[in-house]
């Protein structure tokens, strides 16, 4: 597995890291597990937040007793100081000490005398011994872009696939430049895609970014562990998938990041608005049945509002998408391909 240097931080791991949103959905036992394996399976940087609900407290139950082995980055949402130090708190208490601790997708860059206070409560910590290293994680282009070239960030947290753009790659290129830790989330791009050996070999030509794959189940855990003795490369077979799927998946296109949600009249939209693709790209069965028929019903209460779209990062007319998700779902069960 290739090493990584995440810039001026001087943290070292292999380019393999654990992105531990998806332990809330299990139970704290398989949590530890899933954790542990990931650990001796050679990963050594986790990554975790604060809105993860218990992320940290089942991180904490997995890892307690040999912290010092490991790097944890978390983050918070808070958007004032008293929100901010009550976060940390908490964190802390779960946590020890955070590696790196972020700013989570905040809408703009928290600087110094900026009259917010964020940035000094981080500046704070970390001199206190609380914290390590100060980051951010966007998923705004200009926010990225001014959190780099502030010179007050040690890493960045932004989303980075085989799907990325042209703008996208500027901010590797970039974060290279100032030698500041990049780490990539949304590697599988919101599970669209599925060949996690050609994800991990686009991420092997970039030698400042560290991939966190989000990990559920432990058969995804042993996919990404097998990759420790015998690294994914380039060839021609993985050039050509990586050609195909970018053909399939360019332009508009729904992340599944979340920030659209909640929806006010509870259409599920980080999955409804990209069901196209899902049914191509995984078994259908898993989003035809009972449940999910419900699930993507609840789009025909879309009253309009367009709260989805003013809150999409990445500009998208999600009620739009919605509408020719769900007409082509309607043609699928009653069985005509999509």
């Amino acid at each position: 597995m290739l090493q990584v240097t995440l810039g001026s931080t001087g943290i070292a791991i292999s380019q393999n890291g654990f992105g531990a949103l998806p332990i809330q959905r299990i139970s704290e036992e398989n949590a530890v597990a899933l954790l542990q394996k990931a650990y001796q399976g050679g990963i050594r940087f986790f990554d975790t937040a604060r809105m993860y609900s218990d992320s940290e407290s089942k991180i904490s139950a997995a890892f307690g007793h040999m912290r010092e082995k490991i790097y944890i980055a978390t983050k918070s949402e808070a958007k004032s100081v008293e929100a901010l130090k009550k976060d940390l708190e908490i964190s802390l208490s779960y946590l020890g000490y955070i590696d790196i601790y972020q700013f989570h997708n905040p809408s703009f860059c928290p600087g110094l005398g900026d009259g917010t206070g964020l940035y000094e409560v981080m500046l704070e910590a970390k001199e206190a011994g609380k914290i390590r290293h100060i980051g951010l994680t966007s998923h705004r282009l200009h926010v990225a872009k001014e959190a780099i070239e502030s010179g007050l960030y040690e890493t960045i947290q932004f989303p980075f696939s085989y799907l990325a753009s042209d703008d996208d790659l500027s901010v590797v290129e970039m974060a290279k430049e100032h030698n500041m830790g990049f780490i990539a989330m949304k590697g599988l791009a919101g599970g669209l895609i599925a060949n996690s050996a050609a994800a991990c070999a686009w991420m092997g030509q970039f030698d400042n970014v560290l991939p966190i794959w989000g990990i559920q189940q432990e058969s995804e855990l042993d996919e990404f562990l097998s990759y420790v003795d015998f690294s994914p490369v380039m060839d021609d077979d993985i050039k050509q998938l990586i050609e195909k799927d970018r053909a399939l998946l360019s332009g508009s296109f729904c992340r599944s990041c979340g920030y659209c949600m909640p929806c006010p009249v509870g259409i599920e939209i980080s999955n409804c608005a990209r069901m196209s693709l899902l049914l191509r790209r995984s078994p259908s069965a898993n989003w035809l049945d009972e449940a999910g028929q419900a699930r993507m019903k609840k789009v025909e209460d879309c009253t309009g509002c367009r709260q989805c779209a003013s809150k999409c990062p990445y500009g998208l007319d999600t009620p739009e998408l919605l509408k020719e998700n769900y007409k082509d779902y309607l043609e699928v069960l009653a069985g005509k391909p999509v």
